[in-house]
């Protein structure tokens, strides 16, 4: 399962109830070069991207977590060491392709080896959103719940994906990965950040959103307008 690190750090959360989104980028950065980089190093997600992960699990406190394309437990690891070492109490949900589809980016046997045995991930396999929904609404009195859509990262799956959340969920935090807008020249895909200007223009309830812009892969948080 890699390194484990039970050292547990102070809130990195400033003014939790003002309208910006702020944390204490020191305390989070001492924690990512601590704990996680060790265990993940930084791919698939650069500095600036755990960077974001764990920024918004700090600043929202889920009770839930779900996301899908597990892969090894990269992203579902980051999840468990934050609200580890932030004392949140939470539920990870990883979700990934069932063992009969096939896909050039399907574990199989590797799947989730990072997470496994750790009480607080629970690996499933199925379609992601709607497994999500499922778990969701068996989870009724929940708390904040944040999302994490890292599965297929075309247009028209990250547009059903984020939608169905979002009708779903009104009040979720959404983190989107591979989002990084470069022109069509590059040949990038470019689906990702189109398909989330599209969901949040069509529907309803003010929104705010996080980016990464420096390059690739690309990551953005999307999360109900704060409000002092």
């Amino acid at each position: 399962m890699g390194i484990f690190n039970s050292r547990t750090f102070p809130d990195p959360i400033v003014n939790a109830n003002a309208a910006e989104f702020e944390v204490n980028n020191s305390i989070i950065s001492e924690f990512v070069i601590d704990t996680i980089l060790p265990v993940v190093g930084v791919r698939p997600f650069p500095l600036n991207e755990l960077m974001l992960m764990v920024a918004a699990v700090c600043r929202f406190k889920p009770s839930l977590i779900f996301e899908w394309g597990t892969h090894i437990g990269v992203s579902a690891r980051i999840f468990r060491e934050t609200v580890k070492a932030f004392n949140i109490p939470c539920a990870i949900h990883s979700i990934d392709l069932p063992d009969d589809v096939q896909h050039g980016e399907h574990p199989h046997a590797e799947r989730g080896k990072l997470v496994r045995g750790m009480k607080e991930v629970t690996l499933h396999q199925g379609d992601g959103v709607g497994r999500s929904l499922e778990l969701l609404r068996a989870n009724a009195g929940h708390g904040h719940v944040l999302f994490f859509v890292d599965g297929d990262h075309s247009y028209e799956s990250v547009k059903r994906e984020l939608g169905e959340i979002l009708r779903a969920e009104p009040e979720a935090v959404v983190l989107l990965h591979d989002t990084f807008f470069q022109s069509s020249v590059s040949g990038y895909n470019i689906g990702p950040h189109k398909a989330i200007n599209e969901v949040l223009a069509s529907v309803t309830g003010d929104r705010d959103t996080i980016s990464t812009r420096t390059g690739l892969p690309g990551m953005t948080l999307v999360f109900p307008r704060l409000v002092e």
